[in-house]
């Protein structure tokens, strides 16, 4: 029994620590959706998302062989330049990883980009979608980043000799990770309106997100450009670069600061001037 609590408090930990990308992006992908319906977007889009977990994790558990065999069909080379051995594994986190870099880099480009002033003035922004597509995207995304963490639940829970039990262990995991996503993704949301300056931030750590999924998928199905082969990120590595972001941030909004306060300082001493002469 022991073992059993000891199994699930690491899975849950293990689900918050995996899951921290995946709440970054439903904090930005439902600002896409119409302001009034954005809370209710994050919701049901982790509501189905949970649910589909559960189904994911039930499949998986009956099936994983198939996830982690290469295909035929998709193993070969070309001469010297590219060999590959692909796997419904890796097909998946090449294709989550490659659609978030995409998401990040618009999402990046649609900021640095001109903005329509009577978008502005309306207050319309031409980038939103519906609803039902930004839950569609949010559903869709949250089961791409939990793959990984499926499959690393089910190593955990491998020494759980009763099938039954460590499925049951394993879902009580995903509920209560749910709940957790549930009760954080309105705060950040929130937390990002309230700074939008930081919102850069989180589209760059999603874009590292994307890379990092990519290099895993690259690994997953052994690719080798030119006789290298792909090296997955490691997650020490994903981790460190984050902080990195975050401090380099911190600092430069210290120091733009700063200089904005010189700057007015050196504007009202010349005003003091031109009124004395």
């Amino acid at each position: 029994m022991l073992e059993i609590i000891f199994t699930l408090l690491m899975l849950v930990l293990l689900q918050a620590v995996l899951g921290f990308d995946n709440l970054l992006y439903i904090s930005l992908e439902s600002k896409k959706a119409p302001v009034e319906d954005q809370k209710r977007v994050r919701k049901v889009g982790i509501l189905i998302a949970i649910a589909l977990r559960i189904v994911l994790l039930f499949v998986l558990v009956r099936i994983i062989g198939f996830f982690q065999e290469p295909f035929s069909w998709l193993t070969g080379n070309i001469e010297d330049v590219l060999n590959f051995a692909f796997n419904g594994h890796s097909l998946i986190v090449l294709a989550g990883g490659g659609f978030i870099i995409y998401t990040a880099i618009k999402e990046i480009w649609h900021m640095i980009g001109k903005v329509d002033l009577h978008e502005s003035l309306d207050g319309e922004d031409k980038s939103r979608k519906s609803s039902n597509a930004v839950i569609t995207s949010i559903v869709i995304m949250n089961l791409v980043f939990s793959f990984d963490s499926i499959l690393a639940a089910i190593g955990l829970t491998s020494e759980i000799e009763n099938s039954t039990t460590a499925f049951i262990v394993m879902a009580i995991a995903i509920i209560l990770s749910g709940l957790m996503m549930l009760l954080l993704a309105d705060k950040i949301s929130v937390f990002l309106s309230k700074n939008r300056m930081y919102e850069v931030l989180g589209l760059f750590i999603l874009f590292i997100v994307g890379i990092m999924l990519v290099t895993e998928g690259g690994h997953l199905a052994h690719l080798k450009i030119f006789g290298n082969e792909i090296v997955p990120m490691s997650k020490t590595t994903f981790y460190f670069v984050i902080v990195v972001l975050i401090i380099t941030d911190i600092v430069q909004g210290r120091y733009q600061k700063r200089l904005i306060a010189e700057q007015e300082k050196i504007s009202a001493k010349n005003e003091r001037k031109q009124t004395n002469a």
